[in-house]
């Protein structure tokens, strides 16, 4: 067929000018060395790269080694969130001898499970209506992080499963309040939602939408764990028109959230927004969250609750494991205190201090199955969130094209064709499954712990695996404090002179003194407290 000849002919002719042209700029051209040494050849390379992660994924990775959650822990979710029996057989496919592994201690007299998940009480002294919550959440991610239709799926699911989704910092949107889930609503440093046109707190704003019935509860974020100490930032081609509405900006222009907040500077500034808040909820519960950075700066918090005489009813924990938004890689890497440790630091240092009756503990940062639920409570949490388990639950691949507007199931992007992929009804009962499959595995285990409840746990139910020969329980690895013992100056030596050395008036210590030299100050609401503050 001559015909055909000439026009692979004229391809070939046409695709060499083309490939020439190519070789010609790559040569020339100074900014990639690949390119020049290599022409057309070089750029094979980008394409390489672009599909590596798919590849590692699908084809490399082995079902433990994928980060940050691995091939096993994803199955899981999903088999929970399509209500399928989360078995597998043969054995565990992890090395139970590799330092670093926690494990729980089971019992030769287990006890039956329970069939309902006991709800935990947000709300100190101040709070005129506190809020029963349940021990496993929707974690905060805002509308703009997600899609319209993600919301409004987890949104439904929480209604359906009678538990708490959070808003994030992007403000309280429509989208939340469709199908009428419990909320809580998160106030970030930009104050979206409740903000003057300057970027300022608007008092009345927060009034009216604080008392929806839907908002049961107030968070106000001081960090998250992807990126503590850095704030956030919404990229400007997910700014639409919708979302600038909602959040009071300009549309496609990045939307970026300051690290700190403009109403308060200090510990105690915090305390007295906190009751600020309080007061215009009309006494609903409103909490802090943050991911611990120094003990010195929890124990600051701590005596700021105790100069102002009152407290957040609740603190949220966020590890630093977290991360639903994107951040810089050295901040996903080397900054902020991981979840285990930054819960217990929290926890010691209420009890210490003799709050922790007070503050309920809230923790996020990876949690997506019972038996992390577990791990959690017993080293000082009353309660967990989750976000990324709630996105995977959704429909969520982990293809981490989160922060680039091309989410490929539609979950965190705000492109439209994306986005329609996600069927909110189908969605929303997974999610709503895998709350309470999750909840069931988390009963399930604490009736083989030979618990009857979750206040039965303790640092002495989880055991962690130092090196190849020794494994040690929690109670025995780390500190933990007695009630009142910083108050009494009987803490040890290193929480005491963190302690002395703290003070509600800035999040700096104080010049170091000799010996333990306490700072008058007031004592706290209860006779009998005698500890300086």
């Amino acid at each position: 067929m001559p015909s055909g000849r000439k026009l692979i002919r004229k391809a070939v002719k046409y695709g060499a000018l083309a490939a020439s042209a190519v070789a010609a700029v790559d040569i020339v051209q100074p900014k990639h060395a690949i390119r020049r040494n290599y022409p057309v050849l070089g750029r094979a390379r980008w394409l390489m790269e672009s599909i590596r992660p798919e590849i590692q994924q699908y084809f490399v990775e082995s079902n433990t080694d994928g980060r940050p959650f691995d091939r096993v822990t994803r199955t899981m979710v999903y088999q929970n969130a399509k209500n399928i029996p989360a078995e597998e057989a043969f054995g565990t496919q992890r090395d139970l001898f590799v330092p670093g592994r926690d494990h729980l201690l089971h019992s030769t007299h287990p006890v039956p499970a329970r069939t309902d998940a006991p709800l935990v009480r947000l709300g100190g002294p101040e709070c005129t209506q506190p809020y029963d919550i349940s021990l496993f959440n929707i974690s905060s991610m805002s509308f703009g992080s997600l899609s319209a239709n993600a919301v409004l799926a987890m949104n439904k699911g929480a209604a359906m499963g009678g538990f708490i989704q959070e808003t994030g910092e992007g403000g309280l949107t429509k989208y939340h309040l469709e199908y009428g889930a419990d909320l809580i609503w998160e106030i970030g440093s930009s104050y979206f939602g409740c903000r003057t046109e300057d970027g300022h707190f608007d008092p009345e704003q927060f009034r009216v939408k604080a008392n929806y019935p839907e908002v049961k509860g107030i968070l106000i974020k001081l960090s998250q764990g992807a990126k503590p100490g850095m704030g956030g930032m919404l990229p400007g081609h997910k700014v639409t028109a919708e979302i600038a509405e909602a959040r009071g900006i300009e549309e496609g222009q990045d939307c970026l959230s300051p690290a700190w907040h403009s109403e308060f500077d200090t510990p105690l500034e915090l305390m007295h927004f906190v009751k600020k808040l309080r007061r215009l909820a009309n006494g609903k519960p409103v909490g802090i969250k943050f991911c611990v950075g120094s003990r010195h700066e929890v124990l600051s918090l701590c005596k700021a609750m105790l100069k102002a005489k009152t407290a957040p009813d609740w603190i949220t924990v966020d590890g630093a494991e977290g991360g639903t938004g994107a951040a810089p890689l050295e901040f996903l890497d080397r900054v902020g205190t991981p979840l285990t440790e930054g819960l217990m630091i929290v926890h010691n240092a209420l009890v210490g201090t003799g709050l922790r009756d007070q503050v309920a503990v809230g923790a996020a940062g990876k949690v997506v199955g019972g038996a992390d639920i577990i791990r959690r409570l017993a080293i000082g949490a009353d309660f967990t969130m989750s976000a990324r388990g709630m996105m995977m639950a959704a429909g969520c691949i982990q293809a981490k094209k989160c922060h680039d507007n091309t989410c490929p199931t539609g979950v965190a992007t705000q492109n439209p064709w994306l986005s329609r992929g996600l069927d909110v009804d189908s969605k929303a009962e997974r999610v709503a499954n895998y709350h309470r499959n999750t909840l069931k595995s988390t009963t399930r285990i604490l009736g083989a712990m030979g618990l009857h409840d979750v206040s039965q746990l303790g640092p002495g139910h989880l055991v962690r695996r130092v090196d190849q020969t020794q494994a040690r329980p929690y109670e025995d690895l780390y500190p933990w404090l007695e009630p009142g013992s910083l108050l009494e100056g009987k803490a040890p030596d290193d929480w005491q002179r963190d302690y002395d050395r703290a003070t509600y008036d800035q999040y700096s210590m104080l010049p170091p003194v000799q010996g333990r030299v306490r700072r008058p100050g007031h004592h706290f609401f209860a006779e009998g407290n005698v500890g300086s503050i």
